[in-house]
């Protein structure tokens, strides 16, 4: 049978699956055994399935993955979200839309100890949404913020992107760690003053909150040291060479799960909550990989990867040109697609190419990256969008739609910063 043919036809199929809401890694895990099967034969495939569960979960570079998700869980679990908010509001709600920024900067704080867009998304509609609302903003602006807050989760180390990335790539992640630390610090200030240019239009519908004295400030810093804590030492651990990724991880578990046992606010019950929902968040992204791992045997019997290369190589557009198609693409898949499922099926085809372009694998994996961030928030799929609306039941998905507009021109601005100026995403990396 005709390489060529199977694999047109493979990805026709797996596109079938997932517009059927088939999930992605069972999809692509159907599509590579399949399609394995058809070009070396049914007991070649079989054994290709009995295997790659197995190996893929026994892969130690892998165990990154829970034990980021842990730390994320127990910071969540110990509260660290919501003494974000309140050290954000004393230091910043005095201004006009100051609530609004703080709310963007308890989603950078909590997306460095969580490393889920989805899961801060969540936690900052239930504790920012009802403060925003009672403050006077509209569901609009409040849950746009909070949707665009939550995608700098998969920028702000630590990232499961990230580490889906290097680990395709065969990249360091530390390096793509420290890389993540500017553009997603400016993300924030881009978010930040998004927020205070619609506040502008509108200011006497924001009037700020009443200056707390500078006691309960510095009180409220007192209570959001072990988050600060965490996130130092486990980045700086990293910056300065002292561990590997992996034993940051496990470390940082260990160290959110005491902060909150100390704190009183993880008991038994507490931690065992903690340890399912990991455990589900885990094996849902591992089931994305093992179905990744399936359909990319499915790729190399095909040499799709190879013919994709030479396609793109010798597009008459220019290596920025290329990258700029190379971009519109991810961002329509965004839209359509999880993003793990978008670097897991498109890396191992793009990534070559990338590299005999000239572009540097760390600089591409960030801008990757942030644009996966703007399918999170834009339609059909935006899945902040839909994990907002299923807490807010009261706000319709085209009232957060609208509401996220102003923070995706940002991104695009982002984007396009970081294309224009690759030092933005290089500097810290270089410095290590």
């Amino acid at each position: 049978m005709d390489r060529e043919i199977v694999a047109i036809g493979g990805f026709v199929v797996l596109f079938v699956l997932m517009f059927l809401r088939v999930p992605v890694g069972i999809a692509m895990a159907i599509v590579g055994f399949g399609g394995f099967g058809l070009l070396t034969g049914w007991t070649a495939a079989f054994r290709q399935l009995a295997q790659s569960p197995l190996s893929t979960v026994m892969d130690f570079n892998l165990s990154v993955i829970p034990m980021f998700i842990l730390m994320g869980a127990f910071a969540s679990g110990s509260g660290m979200s919501r003494d974000l908010f309140a050290a954000s509001r004393a230091w910043l709600g005095h201004w006009r839309g100051g609530l609004g920024i703080a709310t963007i900067a308890t989603c950078g704080g909590f997306a460095a100890i969580n490393g889920s867009s989805v899961a801060t998304a969540a936690t900052m509609t239930q504790v920012a949404l009802p403060e925003l609302r009672k403050a006077g903003y509209g569901d609009k602006l409040s849950t746009g913020m909070i949707a665009a807050g939550g995608t700098l989760g998969i920028m702000i180390p630590p990232s499961v992107i990230l580490v889906l990335y290097a680990i395709i790539t065969n990249q360091d992640v530390t390096r793509l760690f420290i890389a993540g630390v500017i553009p997603g610090l400016l993300g924030i200030v881009m978010y930040a003053i998004t927020v205070r240019i619609l506040v502008a239009r509108r200011s006497d519908d924001f009037p700020p909150a009443e200056a707390v004295s500078w006691n309960t400030r510095f009180s409220t810093l007192l209570a959001v040291w072990p988050a600060i804590v965490l996130f130092a030492f486990v980045l700086g651990g990293l910056y300065g060479g002292l561990f590997t990724i992996t034993e940051a991880a496990g470390m940082g578990a260990v160290g959110a799960l005491l902060i909150g046992i100390a704190q009183g606010r993880l008991g038994p019950k507490q931690i065992m909550e903690c340890f399912i929902a990991s455990l589900r968040t885990t094996s849902a992204i591992f089931l994305i990989v093992i179905g990744a791992y399936l359909f990319g045997y499915f790729l190399t019997i095909t040499q799709t990867t190879q013919n994709m290369v030479e396609f793109l190589v010798n597009l008459p557009f220019g290596p920025y040109g290329i990258l700029l198609l190379v971009i519109m693409v991810y961002i329509v898949l965004g839209a359509v697609m999880d993003e793990l499922a978008i670097i897991l099926v498109t890396i191992p085809v793009v990534f070559p190419a990338i590299v005999q372009l000239g572009f540097d694998p760390v600089w591409f994996g960030i801008v990757i990256v942030m644009t996966c961030t703007l399918g999170m928030i834009t339609p059909p799929v935006g899945m902040n969008v839909f994990v907002i609306n299923s807490i807010a039941r009261d706000v319709s998905l085209g009232t957060v739609y609208r509401g996220v507009v102003p923070f995706v021109l940002s991104d695009v601005v982002r984007l396009f910063l970081i294309c224009a100026f690759p030092a933005i995403a290089l500097f810290l990396p270089n410095t290590m």
